[in-house]
């Protein structure tokens, strides 16, 4: 028997009673999980709930079957002190494994680099050792957590030869927001507000996430038109964040009139997402259960006029970025990441798609008001910067077109639930794909229904290890633009 057909399946933004998952002793889960992923599944998220006892913890797998449309759960039995480690096996596991052992003390057995995911709170860095290259010619650079510039912190270390780049290890962690802990409890009048926080760019995504979670909790959903201004909302995060990062990466080729215009643009997206709501970042869009803001007739004339000036000029800024022989030359094979690659680490959203691989929550489990109207997928095969720039330039041209087609045929208002209470003892799963990738959130109830456990995966939890991924073979001072291709989040990171 497969290892799907072992774990219990179920749709996106949709729950199950946690005695309906199956539960096996930790070494055959880790088996069966290896398994299902040998089969073609990704890992969404690996975490530990422990057990009211608090000498025990139950390991939770979720994983994505992409081409069934299908999310898969399974857990382990009760399990202390060490379990064999899944990443031996599938090395996109390897940074969920370690969070599990620096959080609840459990050992991944045979785990090939085990050490903190987060740098601890006394000396940094705590998540030393480093991986050293040894050799008369190698040198070692060291780069962070503290920036030149108004950057969260993280450390990069560099082990190179001359100005290659051997291998770059990336350490996060250094500001232990504590979201997760937080969580547990909830729901609280202040946990949508927690949740958009947990990436400020990324506010509707996340709170949409979360919203989806709390309405599969309680057998509920939000009216279309709720559904269909979170769809609204999502784009227009992904315009601006992908407008954002295509200036940036202009402004580090010194190709300033892209830099500059879409340094301006960016903040048009941000002004057309608060004229919806009031706040730039999209803060108090989503309401669980809810429509959420009123978005009148006048007011969506007035966002699509606003919002098809700002496509035309992101378009023309655009096209002086490609027609630009410099910025192709600085962008073409530089920080490549094979699609084999990008599979075996799990990674998600534009720098997947940047790789060949079709992999889109909005396509291949399609929640909300992505049941009715999706946006195309937009894919690219290099796996370089310049693939990953081009897959944010289509994204733009496609979540304009989608933003256009449905702001002229919204959904008429309807009645809203009466926002149900959680149920008991139950697990539900929402994915979200934000514009940097797939946003995770899995909720676990207690028997009164509040949160036994929150486990939150942002998408650039997947990504930072293509990141370093990208460095090998290349230039040091190739490191800038290779960042920003890849535009990855250190808050999304720390939780």
């Amino acid at each position: 028997m497969s290892g799907a057909t072992l774990l219990a399946l179920l749709p996106n933004a949709t729950s199950l009673p946690w005695r309906d998952i199956p539960a096996w002793p930790a070494s055959e889960f880790v088996q069966v999980t290896a398994a299902a992923l040998a089969r073609g599944a990704r890992l969404c998220s690996w975490f530990a709930v422990p057990e009211e006892s608090g000498d025990a913890v139950q390991l939770v797998a979720v994983l994505a079957f992409d081409a069934d449309n299908t999310l898969a759960v399974g857990r382990s039995t009760p399990v202390r002190g060490s379990y064999p480690a899944l990443t031996v096996l599938h090395p996109q596991a390897h940074l969920f494994e370690r969070e599990v052992w620096e959080t609840h003390g459990l050992t991944p057995e045979g785990h090939p680099w085990l050490k903190p995911v987060r740098a601890s709170a006394g000396e940094a860095p705590a998540n030393a050792p480093f991986f050293t290259v040894e050799g008369g010619e190698i040198h070692e650079v060291a780069v962070g957590p503290v920036h030149a510039g108004i950057i969260e912190p993280g450390h990069f270390r560099f082990q190179c030869a001359g100005e290659e780049v051997i291998h770059l290890e990336i350490a996060l962690g250094y500001q232990h927001r504590g979201i997760e802990r937080a969580l547990a409890g909830g729901p609280h009048r202040r946990t949508l507000r927690q949740v958009e926080t947990i990436a400020g760019d990324t506010t509707v995504a996340h709170a949409t996430a979360y919203a989806s979670v709390l309405e599969a909790l309680g057998s509920g959903e939000a009216p279309l038109r709720g559904q269909w201004l979170r769809a609204i909302g999502l784009e227009l995060e992904r315009l601006a964040n992908h407008t954002g990062d295509l200036g940036a990466l202009a402004g580090d080729v010194a190709f300033i009139p892209t830099a500059a215009a879409c340094g301006k643009l960016r903040g048009d997206f941000l002004n057309v997402t608060a004229a919806l709501c009031g706040n730039r970042f999209g803060r108090g869009l989503v309401r669980p259960f809810a429509e959420g803001p009123d978005v009148s007739g006048a007011l969506v004339q007035q966002v699509l006029g606003n919002l098809t000036r700002a496509l035309a000029d992101v378009e023309q800024a655009i096209a002086w970025l490609w027609d630009s022989a410099s910025v192709r030359a600085r962008f073409e094979n530089v920080g490549t990441v094979h699609r084999a690659q990008a599979e075996e680490i799990g990674m998600v959203g534009p720098a997947a798609r940047a790789c060949g691989l079709v992999r889109d929550v909005r396509y291949d489990h399609p929640a909300g008001w992505h049941r009715f109207a999706q946006a195309p997928v937009a894919v690219w095969p290099g796996g370089d910067v310049f693939a990953r720039a081009r897959v944010r330039s289509l994204e733009i041209q496609r979540s304009g077109d989608f933003l256009r087609e449905q702001l002229v045929a919204a959904p008429e208002s309807g009645p809203a639930d009466d926002s149900p209470a959680s149920t008991g003892d139950t697990l539900a799963v929402a994915l979200v794909e934000g514009w940097r990738g797939e946003v995770c959130h899995v909720a676990v109830t207690d028997a009164a229904g509040r949160f036994r456990r929150y486990k939150i995966t942002d998408p650039s939890f997947h990504n930072w290890s293509g990141l370093a991924l990208a460095l090998r073979g290349n230039a040091i001072s190739d490191f800038p633009i290779c960042n920003k291709s890849f535009s990855l989040s250190y808050c999304g990171f720390d939780l």
